[in-house]
């Protein structure tokens, strides 16, 4: 457990259902096993998920999704996790939790999955970018338009990595993009292998909405540095169109999700970790036109 995390396990579900949802207390609780840090995750019965944030930052997540998930749902090309009954605090647990639909699939690189992942992933990304925003303001952790405020954090953890020029350049040139100007767009914001779903190679599903909201469409199309190799983002890149500008926004937010990371996970989380190493190999080697 990193500092600061909240104990869940197997009883503590139990006992929440039983008191707040008991027409699902008869059903089996076994704890999944995935490579986040945000929540925990049970599997009740064979069609049901409890997620539970594990931290303080994390505890509006699972009323995030309660209210972003049924606006995006209808118009995605892909599953997500429904929400089905939003959990409050109780049996010791300080936080509000979630059940939702389980999802079948499983996470895996992109080097196993199918040749046509990157129009996949672009289908969905425009799909969100489709979805009318209703006005709603900034709303995301990511896809905000005055990226700089984490100027400083973002360059003390480049310091940390072992201050590489390339990767300092690479931030200062997307600080220095044009901001968008355009309706800001839905964001799912966090897009990398271990949100993505795969039934036989094929993208199935999308969870962890947590970090969703609206904002910068940039802040989807980092994914094309988190989870696609180079030929991939091109691909990527030629279906979801975009200004020049987007594109280097979008790399700064990716360099950004990486930098923060690192450090972070390095030794506490290989999984996320490995995520961001691999994101900072595939921004150093080189911008695509």
């Amino acid at each position: 457990m990193l500092d600061g995390e909240t104990a869940t396990d197997v009883s503590l579900v139990r006992d929440l259902i039983r008191t707040q949802f008991p027409r699902w207390q008869d059903l089996p609780v076994r704890e999944v096993a995935h490579g986040g840090t945000s929540n925990a995750m049970y599997r009740l019965g064979d069609d049901l998920a409890v997620r539970l944030p594990r931290r303080e930052w994390a505890r509006d997540s699972a009323s995030k999704e309660a209210s972003i998930v049924p606006v995006v749902l209808p118009h995605l090309p892909v599953a997500v996790p429904e929400p089905l009954e939003l959990g409050v605090p109780g049996e010791g647990y300080p936080y509000e939790w979630s059940v939702v639909r389980w999802l079948d699939g499983e996470t895996a690189p992109f080097e196993a999955v199918g040749d046509n992942t990157p129009f996949r992933l672009a289908e969905l990304v425009l799909a969100l970018h489709g979805i009318d925003a209703g006005g709603r303001p900034w709303t995301t952790g990511r896809g905000r338009l005055d990226a700089e405020a984490d100027d400083e954090a973002v360059r003390r953890c480049i310091d940390q990595i072992g201050g590489s020029p390339l990767l300092t350049g690479l931030w200062e040139e997307s600080l220095a993009a044009p901001r968008w100007s355009g309706p800001l767009r839905w964001l799912h914001a966090d897009l990398h292998e271990g949100n993505l779903l795969f039934t036989g190679g094929e993208l199935s599903g999308v969870i962890d909405w947590g970090s969703a909201g609206v904002g910068d469409p940039a802040a989807n199309l980092m994914t094309a540095w988190l989870y696609l190799d180079e030929r991939g983002r091109k691909q990527f890149r030629r279906e979801v169109g975009l200004d020049d500008a987007t594109w280097v926004r979008a790399q700064g937010w990716a360099l950004h999700l990486a930098v923060l990371a690192l450090p972070y996970y390095r030794e506490t989380n290989k999984f996320l970790a490995g995520i961001a190493s691999r994101t900072l190999d595939q921004l150093c080697s080189g911008w695509d036109d």
